[in-house]
């Protein structure tokens, strides 16, 4: 099970990730420590030139961030 600050994640929290700029996702899948990532803004997807328009990315858990 993935650990993001230091607590236990599971599909559908929001977490925080630096990809060009600060932004959040949903989980919509865990593999080990690797999360797959859906954009809160569906319209557009995720922001950035690395991954700007983007509907999921995937990020290591200990990369990221809980959100409130």
């Amino acid at each position: 099970m993935a650990r993001v600050d230091g607590k236990h994640v599971k599909i559908g929290h929001i977490v925080g990730f630096k990809s060009d700029v600060e932004q959040c996702g949903k989980i919509t899948k865990i593999e080990g420590q690797r999360l797959t990532l859906e954009a809160l803004d569906s319209d557009h997807g995720f922001h950035g030139d690395y991954i700007g328009g983007n509907q999921y990315h995937c990020v290591l858990a200990s990369d990221c961030w809980l959100e409130d």
